[in-house]
């Protein structure tokens, strides 16, 4: 299997037992099929291209957050504000979580 490929059929196995030793059948047999998919389709430069699309798409959430955060400023609503100020951070978070490296 190419480089990217290895590392993440290799952390696919290692999710798959520890879903076996805490007993968490439902997920067990969801990381099976992506395991087998993963074995039979994956290529690096597929890989890549989902990294770079999981990016624009995180890029772009952050971006909408942004906004959300700024109208609920603009309102004074300090609720509002806290909620908008989460969401944002989520957003932020998962947009790091796209831009890690494929290889470890």
């Amino acid at each position: 299997a190419e480089p990217a490929c290895a590392a993440k059929i290799t952390r696919i196995e290692f999710e798959v037992g520890q879903a076996q030793a805490q007993g968490r059948q439902h997920q067990i047999a969801g990381l099976q099929k992506d395991l087998r998919a993963t074995q039979s389709h994956c290529t690096d430069a597929s890989l890549a291209a989902d990294r770079e699309s999981d990016i624009k798409k995180a890029t772009k959430k952050v971006a909408e957050r942004e906004q959300k955060l700024a109208k609920a400023q603009a309102k004074g609503d300090a609720q509002k504000i806290a909620s908008q100020q989460a969401d944002l951070d989520k957003a932020r978070s998962e947009l790091v979580q796209a831009q890690k490296p494929l290889l470890p």
